[in-house]
Parts: C-alpha cells; structure tokens; sequence
C-alpha cells in the first residue's frame, strides 16, 4: 500500500469515527437552530476582535473579558450550542493527535539537524567561515 493509499484510508476513518459522526450531527442541529447559530456567531466574533486586540499589543480592558465570559456562560445554556461545542472540541483533539502522529518522523529529521548544527565541530566550521567573510582591519 502506498502513502496516498493510507492518507485516504485515514480519511475514511476520520469520518467513520464517533467524534467526526458526533461532531457533523451538533453541526446540523446548529445549521437547524437559527438563534443558537447567530449567538454562537456572536460569541466568536467577540471572542476573535478580543484576541486581535491581545496580539496587537492594544490593553484589553477587564471589562471586556468579563463580558467574552459572561456571554460564554450564557451560550453553554443553550443545549444546542454547548453541545456543538462539546463535539467540536473533541473532534478538534482527535484532529491535533493524528496530526502529532504524522509529524513526529519531521521531529526525527528536526532533531538530526539541530544536533549537526549544535556540533563542536559545525560551530568551528561556521566560525571559521565568518571570519573568512569579515574584511581585514589593517
């Protein structure tokens, strides 16, 4: 069996399995319910402009968490919605597993070239070479 042969026999298996089946069943049940979809919309877009104000740099006022907060307890009261993002969440860490998965032969090869750089005699070679490039004082 190939490699393309795996990744669509794991593909297969991604949607055969209880977390993605769960997972598209809330997501119709949300489609279905229109209120719980545009508060879980709401609830998102806050959440996301909050986190862009964090990665700029721009202070986040307390109040503004307070309310990203509040309105997450509100949203888990609505069945529909906590259940969505119950299945989500779970489906989301099956994903970041398989993910972990198929990197690690990566780390292997990560590992290889940060301990060949990191070698005496790699950090002699690359001094050396500086030095050479550097122009002489005279």
């Amino acid at each position: 069996m190939n490699i393309y042969d795996h990744a669509h026999a794991l593909a297969k298996a991604i949607r055969l399995s209880p977390e993605f089946r769960d997972f598209k069943k809330s997501q119709e049940k949300l489609e279905n319910d229109k209120s719980a979809k545009e508060m879980l919309n709401d609830f998102r877009k806050s959440q996301w402009e909050l986190q862009q104000q964090k990665m700029s740099g721009v202070e986040v006022a307390p109040e503004q968490e307070k309310r990203l907060a509040q309105a997450l307890e509100i949203i888990n009261l609505n069945q529909v919605v906590k259940d969505y993002l119950e299945k989500e969440y779970r489906f989301s860490v099956m994903l970041a597993d398989i993910q972990k998965i198929i990197a690690s032969p990566l780390e292997d090869l990560i590992a290889q070239e940060i301990a060949e750089q990191q070698s005496p005699g790699s950090r002699q070679k690359e001094e050396q070479q500086t030095a050479k490039q550097q122009p002489k004082e005279e």
